[in-house]
């Protein structure tokens, strides 16, 4: 709330007491997230300064220290975003930087004003220029920006114009959104840690230390994060959500030991139009961590039978089983000891897959039309042979599991026959979840709960491209060119799903 000063004759002193109470909340909660952010700043310093002392391997330790990095800058990027609101900017004195190497090719991009006629009616003459360089890249292709600033000046009047340069996602940095869309892409689609680009740097020819490509990273993270949260108010909207989860290594920096933690992952609807996937990292497997990020939404949940997601059926979401999951028991059960029942099993549940693809591309209308004609007959002659079967079947055998499994879910697992709008299993969130059971291998642990988050954020919008479609570096590239100008409102325009690329003329 702000208050003009013009305006404070005409308030009473009722609406002036209010107005301040209203004043003193909000800078009491800015002040607060300041201290906590500060407070977290300084914790990860000291980590990262006293990290010779924990024991970790030369790999285990090089991820600490680039997730530490990216933090930093992370927090550091917040605290400032908090302060402008109230504070004056203390402008940091920037540090001295090498010139960007010679043999590098150089692209002038001229910044000229509109016309250099002055305003006194004089022809403007040009006195100079402002050149700043910064390093581009193109996959395998390093260059250099060289933005080259004319200075006109009025002899008459003695005005001196410049045009203005682009607001930057990393202001007065040397990296262009082509190298921060590279890091990011590498890091996040391609599995590549720091360490690992900053040697591919090297032999480039350009030596980028880690702690600097650390700092990319986290200050992306933080701009990147509105459209992430755009893309979750998205998928929430629909009424069919997928949702699964994977675990993922977490590092106890204070301890050296790692922990399991979760990368949820959630989607619209198989046969939903938007094609996105948010993926959410949290410290554990708790169901309250499906329940903090549904939050209000109450529609048909696509997901396991893991216990976490129970509550949410008491609070008035519907459940949707997967049919793969029960098929799985059965093909798992056939692989072992080639067991009839499971051979029968599957032979039906094949059936109904087949009704499946015919009906793939339909309108939801008709393919819950074909479903009660032609696979509602089969589901419900599988159930009674279940039922029948399981009752010569001794308990605690593995064919009496994956007997119950289907028994016990079986309203679940069957309700896609009444709604053409749902999936007949939960196969196009597992798909989601494929790249992320992949980067593990070199990822080894997630650095702390916020590098955890900061990645599920990036992963989120290079799957969602990728559902869409597009390149994820041609996206990140563009997205990080447009954010800093884009309004808050406009934000939606840069969903991976709606986003249209700018076309540039040269």
């Amino acid at each position: 709330m702000v208050i003009a000063s013009e305006q404070l004759p005409h308030m009473s002193a009722d609406e002036l007491r209010e107005a301040v109470q209203s004043l003193f909340k909000t800078l009491t909660f800015k002040q607060a997230t300041i201290d906590k952010l500060t407070h977290e700043n300084a914790y990860l310093k000291r980590l990262k300064f006293a990290a010779q002392s924990e024991r970790f391997s030369a790999e285990q330790r090089s991820l600490l220290d680039e997730t530490l990095d990216e933090d930093l800058q992370a927090v550091s990027d917040e605290i400032e975003q908090l302060a402008s609101d109230d504070k004056p900017v203390r402008v940091k004195e920037q540090p001295k930087r090498q010139p960007l190497p010679a043999h590098l090719p150089r692209v002038d991009i001229p910044h000229e004003p509109d016309t250099t006629t002055c305003a006194c009616g004089c022809q403007m003459k040009r006195i100079g220029e402002d050149v700043a360089e910064k390093l581009d890249y193109q996959p395998g292709v390093f260059s250099v920006e060289r933005h080259v600033r004319g200075k006109w000046a009025c002899a008459k009047c003695q005005t001196l114009i410049q045009a203005p340069v682009d607001v930057h996602i990393i202001d007065k940095g040397i990296p262009t959104t082509g190298l921060l869309a590279q890091v990011l892409v590498a890091k996040f689609a391609d599995h590549l840690p720091l360490y690992r680009q900053e040697a591919f740097f090297g032999r480039a020819g350009l030596a980028i230390a880690r702690s600097t490509l650390g700092a990319w990273v986290g200050s992306c993270g933080v701009q990147l994060q509105p459209l992430v949260d755009a893309l979750k108010a998205d998928i929430l909207q629909h009424s069919v959500v997928h949702a699964d989860e994977t675990p993922v290594q977490m590092l106890k920096p204070g301890s050296g030991k790692t922990h399991r933690s979760y990368l949820w992952a959630y989607a619209a609807g198989a046969f939903e139009d938007t094609r996105a996937v948010v993926y959410d990292f949290c410290e554990s497997r708790a169901g309250e961590n499906a329940k903090t990020f549904l939050g209000d939404w109450r529609g048909s949940l696509v997901c396991d039978d893991f216990s976490g997601y129970k509550q949410l059926m008491a609070q008035g979401v519907t459940e949707v089983g997967c049919l793969a999951h029960a098929r799985r028991k059965f093909f798992d059960l056939h692989a072992s000891n080639k067991s009839q029942i499971a051979h029968s099993a599957l032979e039906q549940i094949a059936r109904v897959y087949d009704i499946e693809r015919e009906v793939k591309e339909l309108l939801p209308d008709e393919r819950r039309r074909i479903r009660q004609e032609k696979s509602k007959p089969l589901l419900d002659a599988l159930h009674q042979w279940m039922i029948l079967n399981r009752q010569k079947i001794t308990d605690g055998s593995a064919t009496a599991k994956a007997l119950d499994y289907s028994l016990r879910r079986w309203s679940a697992l069957t309700r896609f026959l009444s709604d053409g709008q749902l999936p007949v299993d939960n196969n196009h969130i597992e798909n989601q979840i494929r790249p992320i059971a992949i980067g593990r291998n070199n990822w080894l642990f997630a650095g702390s709960l916020r590098a955890g988050k900061r990645g599920a954020a990036v992963m989120s919008l290079i799957q969602s491209a990728r559902l869409n479609g597009h390149d994820p570096f041609a996206y990140l590239k563009d997205v990080l060119t447009r954010l800093p100008t884009q309004r808050a409102s406009q934000i939606h325009e840069l969903l991976p799903h709606r986003w249209q690329p700018q076309i540039q003329f040269t």
